[in-house]
């Protein structure tokens, strides 16, 4: 198997709508120009109203064959969260990709709308809820992307204190937490959906070390970009992989191959250990549904 998949690998997307969050920068910005170069009507879903339509307008000037749009998503709210989805079925009739990879990363104590701890909030909740509003309307070919981290290794699910109120807000592990969610999600997601014999799959990937506006509150990630990391357009491409490989199997993690999983080109990847725990799977999905109360469509 080739280790060096590019984006001129990506098929064709004419007549295929896909939805990017977090895609007004870094790799989400990336993921969403190469899919509406190749035809998808893309939608940016991002929280910056202003900064959203600056990013349509910039892949608009690369001259692609897809139609980008924008409508405005903010991860830490619930209700718009619900707005978007309800947006999303106004505009199209269906999706057939959903990218979740917008994120926050090691920010100082905060909460979302719903006062929930931000990082497991946005990266994990807020996704958890969009997936479920949105399930309905994807293709039954359709795929899902959940973006994760090398930081899930270090991830461990708190089930008594996912918010970080009894030992203290500490933002590494409250990352590393919601990272390991991100896995966990994907994994069961993709278990009820073959239960039901849904044709929809789902996929996930993490970039890598790449130089992103996501890393602009950790000194040290940006102390050693220079040295390290790749750029976006490098770092998207486990993301666009895991989304349109035709031979990604379901729940199929998607990283680079070199230097620890820092650096180089998609390839197939194990998930950390624990997020192989069905368990702990099963259990995040119900204390999500119960967070969030967005029910997913019952099992037949």
């Amino acid at each position: 198997m080739s280790t060096h998949w590019t984006a001129d690998q990506i098929p064709d997307q004419t007549g295929r709508v896909a939805i990017v969050t977090g895609s007004n920068t870094g790799i989400g910005y990336e993921a969403a120009l190469e899919l509406a170069r190749k035809g998808a009507t893309v939608v940016l879903a991002c929280r910056n109203p202003q900064k959203g339509e600056a990013a349509v307008e910039r892949i608009r000037s690369e001259g692609v064959a897809g139609t980008p749009t924008f409508l405005p998503l903010d991860l830490a709210d619930l209700a718009s969260v619900e707005a978007f989805a309800a947006s999303v079925r106004e505009a199209h009739e269906r999706v057939d990709l959903l990218i979740l990879n917008a994120g926050v990363m090691v920010p100082p104590s905060s909460k979302t709308a719903q006062g929930f701890e931000l990082q497991f909030g946005v990266n994990h909740l807020g996704h958890f809820a969009l997936t479920g509003r949105l399930l309905p309307q994807l293709a039954d070919d359709g795929r899902i992307v959940v973006l994760s981290s090398t930081a899930a290794q270090m991830g461990k699910m708190d089930f008594d204190d996912l918010q970080f109120e009894k030992r203290g807000y500490k933002p590494w592990p409250a990352y590393g937490q919601s990272k390991l969610a991100n896995q966990l999600f994907a994994q069961e997601l993709q278990r009820r959906l073959a239960r039901q014999g849904s044709g929809i799959r789902v996929t996930a990937a993490h970039p890598g070390w790449t130089a992103t506006d996501l890393q602009r509150t950790s000194g040290l990630a940006s102390f050693f970009n220079p040295i390290l990391a790749m750029k976006p357009p490098q770092g998207a491409l486990p993301t666009l992989r895991a989304a349109v490989d035709p031979d990604a199997a379901p729940a199929a993690y998607y990283g680079p191959h070199g230097l620890m999983q820092m650096r180089g080109y998609p390839v197939p990847l194990p998930m950390v250990p624990a997020a192989l725990v069905s368990a702990d799977a099963e259990r995040l999905w119900e204390v999500s549904e119960a967070l969030t109360e967005v029910r997913y469509p019952a099992e037949s």
